[in-house]
């Protein structure tokens, strides 16, 4: 019986163990992310440098955006999304040469996006033009779609 408790006892420390180092490792790779979040999903932290995932915004940051009349390009995306995962790759690319901003939300993290502008799937990608919403697209799309639709909101904003 004293085998069996010593057994418990030491998987048990184990287990303790790697969580302790797990955790750690994630506070760690998420210290100064630009979330402003001390714990952020992990999933989240996967993609702190992924150079596809460098333009976040923040909820209120993009409330106050909007509520000041101004125009901006919100990809509405989530890292568990296999949809994102694909659409971001080309999607990015395809804003830099368009000299796009578009700015990334991130619904794992701030859930009430969800709600606060009606997205029901990922990924979305809505325009906004003097702080109301003007267009939409919603789901995986082939880089042609996602080339005009940046395109027209491109010309729009001039």
């Amino acid at each position: 019986m004293k085998k069996v408790i010593i057994f418990a006892v030491v998987l048990i420390a184990i287990f303790g163990a790697i969580a302790f180092i797990t955790q750690y490792q994630k506070e760690q790779a998420s210290e100064g992310n630009p979330y402003g979040k001390e714990d952020l999903e992990t999933e989240t932290v996967k993609q702190l440098d992924d150079p596809n995932y460098q333009n976040i915004i923040l909820p209120d940051d993009l409330q106050k955006k909007l509520e000041n009349g101004e125009d901006a390009v919100v990809y509405f995306y989530s890292p568990t999304c296999p949809h994102c995962q694909e659409t971001t790759p080309v999607l990015m690319p395809i804003a830099d040469d368009e000299n796009v901003e578009v700015l990334q939300y991130n619904l794992l993290e701030f859930e009430q996006g969800w709600n606060d502008y009606g997205i029901e799937y990922t990924p979305t990608l809505v325009y906004f033009e003097n702080g109301t919403e003007k267009d939409r697209l919603v789901g995986s799309q082939e880089e042609a779609v996602w080339k005009t639709f940046l395109g027209q909101t491109k010309k729009e904003q001039k």
